[in-house]
């Protein structure tokens, strides 16, 4: 690689980096490619060398979230079995949602560019997506009749809600006994691998969940 094409390159890097940064703090609505060199320090023409329009560099931030995504699913620990390999999966999507939340908004609350303009982007997601989907056909008490798409549509809404609740500030304004929030997460996997027709197991850490007055009353009664 020569000088110059070391420099675009760094460009490239730079602008994509930085229109992370952009989304992050005021939002993709607020992204512009003239912000983006602003901010560089560059001409307002040099980003448009690598990117032709705003679509295709948010393309591009999208493509690189999924990449992290898909990665991190990847990297998971993993368990002796099909089912515990699933287990491990669901876990992996929660702690990746809670661990970086702005990747998680652009890849599943965000509005995308045209898929079809983007084909690099859409490869990238539906890797993710393959990855649930390979696990799922691997279960034994999976239903053969049931496409292994729609198994994974269910699961996927399933770990998406809970990581939308626990990520934002709905559950602030509820009274929920103490120790809900901490056994969400398995409870809902739980649920998720009956529902797939796993036999469903007592929740051990029921007693904790019910027991003792929840973490707002007991913040009251502390005076804190």
């Amino acid at each position: 690689m020569s000088k110059r094409q070391g420099r675009e390159e760094a460009l490239r890097e730079a602008c994509v980096r930085e229109a992370l940064k952009v989304i992050g703090e005021s939002g993709v609505d607020s992204l512009s490619l003239r912000d983006v060199a602003r901010r560089l320090g560059v001409s307002h023409q040099a980003p448009y060398k690598h990117f032709a329009s705003r679509d295709h560099i948010i393309a591009e931030v999208v493509r690189r979230a999924f990449a992290d995504f898909a990665e991190y699913l990847e990297s998971r620990p993993r368990g002796e079995d099909a089912d515990q390999e699933m287990a491990c999966m669901g876990r992996a999507y929660l702690e990746y949602a809670q661990a970086h939340p702005l990747h998680y908004t652009l890849m599943f609350e965000t509005r995308k560019p045209n898929p079809a303009e983007h084909p690099a982007m859409m490869e990238q997601a539906q890797y993710a997506f393959a990855l649930l989907t390979s696990g799922l056909r691997r279960l034994p008490y999976r239903n053969p009749n049931y496409l292994p798409e729609l198994d994974a549509l269910f699961v996927w809404s399933c770990l998406h809600g809970l990581a939308s609740i626990l990520k934002g500030q709905a559950l602030e304004s509820l009274d929920l006994p103490q120790g809900v929030i901490a056994q969400a997460a398995p409870f809902v996997l739980g649920r998720v691998g009956a529902a797939l027709g796993r036999p469903e197991e007592p929740c051990p850490a029921q007693a904790e969940v019910t027991r003792g007055p929840s973490a707002r009353r007991a913040k009251r009664k502390s005076g804190r």
